[in-house]
């Protein structure tokens, strides 16, 4: 839709992608130039399709310039996304031999007709159709009948004035087909929008767009990842957080363990980050499903990201441990989602966690495990700083966020730098292994809580039915430090055998 620039007087026209219009503060400035620019398989054409469409949807008429695809290639992408096309106007330059009677059309090749012969042409299908939209498909087509870059320039100054006048917002497509450093076209567009696609060495690729420039516009900078699907592209907005949101009053969320909510100084603060920490095998997937389902218990939404497990392994242990997920999974309380690692990008995995908030009002987010996020996207770059955008934002609505990691070998040596995401957590909890003449046996305890005050003492654990069950507090240490404590004391503190599940 079209409404008016809060910023400004121009009304703003919607490119028919909701994540892009965000980005861009409700949509594009109407009747200006842009530059679409991107390398070939970006998705400029798709985007350009969905900007026209979005016009015809509010009656706005719209038209198609093609220099480099005939007509039966562009039904071939508008039926791709389930589209039609009726309603745009698409015009092609007909080739000097072409058939007047039968107005058969083909592609133009640069070489067969002068610059100044296309763009009167041009001029002349915008004037028949009297749209107020224009995609120009491509400039690469013009740069070559140009052949030198003031002349070029010129011709897109002729273009810019000519659609001025007559209050056309317009996209140029560009393939990077410009001599590296040369931005001529940057200058003269109102606004660029730039797309890159990013082959990974292993799993699909990456996309992603930047708006470089939008002149009398405040827009959200950086880079966002979209997607090209059925229907066209999904435009993923980074995170952002939203200043003067009041967080709500924190309250204490009960685990279930009342041994537990004694180590954390009376309960897991609510809209605060949780870390479960410890090498593998200690309970760290158990206490964290525990959480969810007392948060579930109490009517409260919870999503639930397994990177590392499969639904049906998840879901089999849960039930053995008695902790019963079916009920809350169809009460729309519970919600599980295994992330394929080579399929979601960083923006998409946020993009759900913030929808799930805003549209499902989920309370909790769990994401098992934080290791599994990681590895799962080698190639990003600043992963652990889009965990930090990721837990300010759900802090700032009040969400709860428990998250797992595991250390590395058997013993919890430290982690990898570019995984220990500890710093981030509000609170902290340590599962790790500790001897008792010769039997490994679990522990807890609390390392950090930055909400209050917590028990500083270490207690036995034990994953049981219902959950991790506590045991009361062990004095009698030796190596603690060393990460692998050594009890010395009497045997009558400890958890019996049977606890056992």
């Amino acid at each position: 839709m079209i409404h008016p620039d809060r910023e400004g007087s121009a009304p703003l026209a919607s490119t028919g992608i909701a994540g892009l219009d965000a980005i861009l503060g409700g949509g594009l400035p109407a009747a200006r130039l842009y530059l679409l620019d991107g390398s070939p398989g970006t998705g400029k054409t798709t985007l350009a399709l969905q900007f026209l469409l979005a016009g015809v949807a509010r009656g706005e008429p719209g038209l198609y310039v093609t220099l480099s695809e005939n007509r039966e290639e562009l039904n071939e992408v508008a039926v791709s996304h389930g589209w039609t096309l009726d309603g745009i106007e698409l015009f092609e330059l007909p080739s000097e031999d072409a058939d007047a009677a039968r107005e058969a059309y083909t592609l133009f090749h640069p070489a067969e007709v002068e610059l100044q012969e296309v763009i009167d042409r041009m001029f002349g299908a915008v004037e028949r159709s009297r749209a107020r939209l224009v995609v120009l498909d491509s400039l690469s087509e013009m740069r070559l009948l140009a052949r030198d870059p003031l002349r070029f320039r010129r011709q897109i100054l002729a273009l810019k004035q000519f659609f001025a006048a007559r209050g056309c917002t317009v996209l140029l497509l560009d393939d990077k087909t410009a001599p590296e450093g040369d931005l001529q076209l940057h200058s003269l567009a109102h606004g660029v929008l730039q797309l890159e696609h990013i082959a990974l060495e292993y799993g699909a690729e990456r996309r992603r767009l930047q708006v470089v420039k939008l002149r009398g516009r405040r827009f959200l900078g950086g880079y966002h990842d979209f997607r090209i699907r059925t229907g066209g592209l999904a435009v993923y907005p980074r995170i952002q957080r939203q200043g003067g949101r009041t967080t709500p009053p924190s309250r204490a969320l009960p685990s279930g363990s009342p041994e537990l909510d004694a180590l954390l100084g009376g309960g897991l603060p609510s809209g605060t980050s949780f870390l479960v920490t410890g090498p593998a095998g200690t309970g760290k997937s158990v206490l964290a499903t525990q959480y969810a389902c007392a948060a579930a218990a109490r009517g409260e939404k919870v999503r639930f990201y397994l990177f590392d497990e499969r639904l049906g392994t998840f879901a089999m242990r849960a039930t053995g441990l008695g902790l019963d997920l079916r009920a809350f999974i169809a009460d729309g309380l519970l919600t599980l989602c295994q992330v394929e690692p080579t399929e979601w990008s960083p923006g998409e995995f946020a993009h759900d966690v913030v929808r799930a908030v805003q549209e499902d009002g989920v309370q909790m987010v769990v994401i098992d495990s934080i290791n599994g996020y990681l590895q799962s996207m080698p190639e990003e770059r600043l992963l652990p700083v889009q965990v930090h955008e990721l837990l300010s934002y759900l802090a700032a609505r009040g969400v709860t966020s428990v998250l797992t990691l595991v250390q590395r070998g058997i013993f919890g040596s430290p982690v990898d730098e570019a995984a220990d995401v500890s710093y981030l957590a509000d609170s902290v909890v340590l599962l790790r292994y500790f001897e008792v003449r010769g039997s490994v046996r679990q522990a807890v305890s609390v390392v950090k809580k930055r909400s209050g005050d917590h028990e500083r003492t270490i207690r036995e654990c034990r994953v049981a039915k219902g959950g991790l069950r506590v045991g009361p507090p062990l004095h009698e240490f030796q190596g603690v430090l060393t990460g692998v404590p050594n009890y010395v004391g009497d045997s009558e503190p400890l958890m019996k055998r049977a606890d056992s599940p």
